[in-house]
């Protein structure tokens, strides 16, 4: 997952799908600072190519960035050379340092394995924020919700440069199975490449029961910007 040719083409083809990262990250921002106005200080935990983090870095005086796929942490350097991006495991990260938000977006927590991987990433996020910090988190799909065999298909285009993108999500057990396949062409002709996603379809009531048990109750609220809803908690 997440390879250097998922990297070059990752924010293309969701932009053709309509993700704006700055208008999420700016509607973030707002819930963080809803339940702690002062805030001044961020952790974007899984930032990817730091398509969030660039804008959070307009809102917060202070902003760092987490990434365990090296290919969009090298587009995230790139993109933000003054911010601090560290190479590490949401499982088990250790920054030597406390924020007044911690941020996960994008389904990322969703790539964890098990309800242990999950709860230790939560651990790892509620143990990084100050007293009364907050931390969002987007899930991926609650069990009830997901839709056995979905297929999506995209198509975008930026220059000479197109790009498809065919998915086919299967259930096994609590797991998602989704296979992507992508067509690239340019100018030096047309490449194809495969990537498997694996994500956990973990219920409310497990997140829910993971922030209480980081000291971080939460609760799960419904946004504009994301079908799949965010967790809000904050830091006891």
């Amino acid at each position: 997952m997440f390879s250097h040719e998922l990297a070059d083409v990752y924010e293309l083809i969701y932009e053709s799908r309509g993700k704006d990262w700055g208008d999420e990250a700016e509607r973030t921002g707002r819930l963080i600072r809803s339940r702690l106005p002062d805030a001044d200080s961020l952790l974007d935990v899984a930032c990817g190519t730091g398509a969030h983090l660039e804008t959070f870095g307009k809102l917060f005086a202070h902003t760092e960035g987490l990434e365990l796929a090296r290919p969009m942490l090298d587009l995230a350097v790139r993109r933000l050379p003054a911010v601090p991006l560290h190479a590490g495991d949401m499982r088990d990260f250790d920054l030597g340092r406390t924020f007044d938000a911690v941020a996960c977006m994008f389904t990322a927590i969703g790539y964890l394995r098990s309800l242990d991987d999950m709860r230790s990433a939560v651990r790892s996020m509620a143990r990084h924020l100050e007293p009364g910090g907050v931390l969002v988190v987007e899930p991926w799909w609650f069990p009830e919700r997901f839709i056995d065999g979905y297929v999506a298909g995209d198509l975008a285009q930026s220059g000479s440069r197109t790009v498809a993108r065919v998915s086919h999500s299967t259930r096994q057990g609590r797991t998602t199975r989704m296979e992507v396949k992508f067509l690239v062409g340019d100018s030096t002709g047309i490449r194809e490449f495969t990537e498997v996603d694996l994500l956990t379809l973990f219920t409310l009531e497990e997140y829910l029961a993971a922030f209480a048990d980081a000291g971080c109750p939460a609760e799960f609220v419904q946004v504009a910007w994301s079908e799949r809803g965010m967790f809000i908690g904050r830091r006891v």
